[in-house]
């Protein structure tokens, strides 16, 4: 890895692969075994390993709670906002850490997903049947805890619809990597705001997820074949010049 901010290797091996004729890389984010908490996930490794292995799109999952009645668990989020309240983590590539990355990178973030990604996960879960939310933010606490009912009601009330760990600062450091990245929030539980619900527990996630992972799954599988059939040449074109656009180059 050229990087020295990414010189830590990432979160496990890199599986690559076809999934049906298309080459893929596969990467565990919280490593297979799920024993890299989320404050401690190097997110910098692991979107520059994606970038070494010349990725285009990042597809991720995500669980996450919900904040909304509508949104009930079991059911999908097409993200396309996020919240930041996170406090221990690596949110650029450009910190000087990286000898081939030289600048300070003031990325836009109006849009954080890509549209045009988010758009094929979203038809194909229709397609599918699934119950799917087009949209929604997420607000990304530091975890490894889940929040109090006072900071779970304050996240409602700033308007974030569901809440996780992990999408901060992976999509952050997606798009300054010039990587078109949607995310497949999976709503496992209610948070801890609402009354009369049994209060989010480990072993309600973990059930309500495995539930939820044969929705991705399937999700992926179908979507997959579809995005690699697409022209993305306009799109990447613009991922790569707006990060151009946002670095700052130091003067000598």
């Amino acid at each position: 890895m050229a990087a020295a901010a990414a010189a830590v290797k990432p979160s496990d091996a890199l599986i690559l692969g076809k999934i049906k004729n298309v080459d893929c890389v596969l990467l565990a984010r919280h490593g297979r075994h799920h024993t890299i908490m989320p404050s401690n996930v190097n997110y910098r490794a692991n979107i520059w390993a994606l970038k070494q292995e010349n990725c285009t799109h990042v597809l991720v999952t995500t669980a996450c709670g919900s904040l909304r009645e509508e949104i009930q668990p079991g059911d999908l989020v097409m993200i396309d906002q996020f919240i930041d309240r996170t406090t221990k983590r690596h949110n650029t590539l450009y910190d000087g850490q990286c000898s081939s990355l030289s600048g300070v990178c003031h990325i836009p973030m109006a849009e954080p997903f890509c549209t045009k990604t988010r758009g094929v996960l979203i038809e194909t879960a229709k397609k599918l049947g699934l119950p799917c939310h087009s949209r929604g933010t997420v607000i990304t606490i530091e975890g490894p805890r889940f929040s109090s009912r006072a900071e779970s009601l304050m996240f409602r009330s700033w308007g974030a619809d569901v809440i996780n760990m992990t999408t901060v600062p992976e999509v952050i450091l997606a798009k300054e990597a010039g990587l078109s990245y949607a995310s497949i929030a999976m709503a496992t539980d209610y948070d801890c705001w609402k009354e009369h619900e049994e209060a989010v527990s480990v072993d309600k996630v973990l059930k309500t997820l495995k539930e939820n992972a044969n929705k991705a799954t399937s999700i992926l599988l179908t979507a997959i074949p579809q995005i690699a059939s697409m022209e993305w040449t306009d799109t990447l074109h613009t991922l790569k010049t707006t990060v151009q656009c946002s670095v700052i180059l130091p003067k000598h």
